[in-house]
Parts: structure tokens; sequence; C-alpha cells
């Protein structure tokens, strides 16, 4: 891991509810801590801070990199699932001749992400749902930490 990218921060809308799904599922896989997560939409969140209005960080997903430089859009999505073992399941995301293709499709669905979490909310409900079920169990068997996240090993 590039120890000038992590710890990485996720700046995410968690008004969406995808976007709070997704986070969540990150933050449980975050062993190695090195993810921190912000919700832009908590009440006090300055976006002024990092150099970026509020409605451009909610236009598309941003990060910062431990050396400070901002990311956004899919190129934040790969560092998240890289950090946390998953960057396999995005690397077709950043090949040259799909990029453009996830770059638009991901800013549609950024435009578009409280209709689409409304049409598809009860299916978001039942994942998270299913996902809060198995933390439960695993942190039963201690398979997790305090904070609900999986262990390495």
């Amino acid at each position: 891991m590039n120890r000038n990218t992590y710890p990485l921060t996720l700046f995410y809308d968690g008004a969406c509810a995808i976007c709070k799904l997704e986070m969540d599922d990150l933050r449980s896989r975050n062993a190695l801590n090195r993810l921190v997560f912000v919700d832009i939409s908590q009440p006090g969140f300055d976006p002024a801070w990092f150099g970026v209005s509020l409605q451009d960080m909610g236009a598309l997903l941003h990060g910062q990199r431990a050396d400070g430089s901002l990311v956004v859009g899919t190129e934040t999505i790969r560092l998240a699932y890289r950090a946390v073992g998953l960057g396999h399941l995005t690397a077709p995301t950043g090949l040259p001749f799909l990029k453009p293709v996830f770059d638009a499709a991901y800013a549609v669905f950024a435009r578009n992400r409280y209709a689409i979490s409304g049409v598809l909310l009860p299916v978001i409900e039942r994942i998270a749902a299913a996902r809060a079920l198995r933390r439960s169990q695993a942190c039963a068997h201690g398979a997790c930490d305090a904070t609900g996240t999986r262990r390495t090993s």
C-alpha cells in the first residue's frame, strides 16, 4: 500500500442510502484502518477546510490521501476498495479504454443517487439487515473487534 495514499479519508453522503450501505460495508472490512469515514451530510461539516464546496463534494465521492491531495469519483472508489483488499473488483474501472465509460456512468449514478436509492430502498434495507446479522453473529464468535470490524486473522 502506498504510504502517501493511506489512510484515505472518504467524504461520503450519509443521507444517500446506497452510499451509506457501501460505506458501512467498507467500514466493516477496514481491519487495517486504511480508511477514515466522514459523512458530509452531518451538521457542522465544513468542506471549505478542504478547498471544495459542499455542492462539489456532493456531486462525486471525494477522498483525501495521507499526503493531503484530493481524489474524486471512481479513483476514490478504486483506492478505497484496494485499501480493504478488494482492488481486484474495481481494477477494470481504471483500464484506459474503460475508464471514461465508468467515470461517466458513476457521474450519472451520483447525480441520481437519491432517486435510485428511493427505488431500491427495500433491497438496500434487506442487504443492510443481512449484513448486520452476519456482523452480529461474527462478533458473537469473536471474529470482530469492538467496532464490529472483521479481524484479519
